[in-house]
């Protein structure tokens, strides 16, 4: 099972809360919201969406590529934990 099928309700339930973050960057343009209040809201919806690729990114790697809790001392286990750390530093 892939892992974007094993983990569909909770990715889905990001989607949804990044919507909702959208959506208030739309409110927030329409009723003429002050700038920081908007730079905010669309920071957040980054951030969120970051988070959301960084938590893909790292599934993809221990999906197809390789799980790094079943030998976690062999090289290939070492560069695929180390690239998800980078991934998720990169991303924050």
């Amino acid at each position: 099972m892939a892992h974007t099928i094993r983990d569909k309700k909770k990715l889905l339930h990001r989607v949804h809360r990044i919507r909702g973050q959208l959506d208030a960057v739309e409110h927030a343009l329409v009723q003429e919201h002050d700038c920081a209040t908007m730079l905010m809201t669309i920071a957040a919806c980054r951030g969120a969406l970051n988070s959301l690729m960084a938590e893909l990114i790292e599934g993809h790697i221990r999906f197809h590529l390789v799980n790094p809790d079943h030998d976690p001392t062999s090289e290939k286990a070492k560069a695929a934990q180390a690239l998800m750390e980078v991934v998720k530093t990169y991303l924050k």
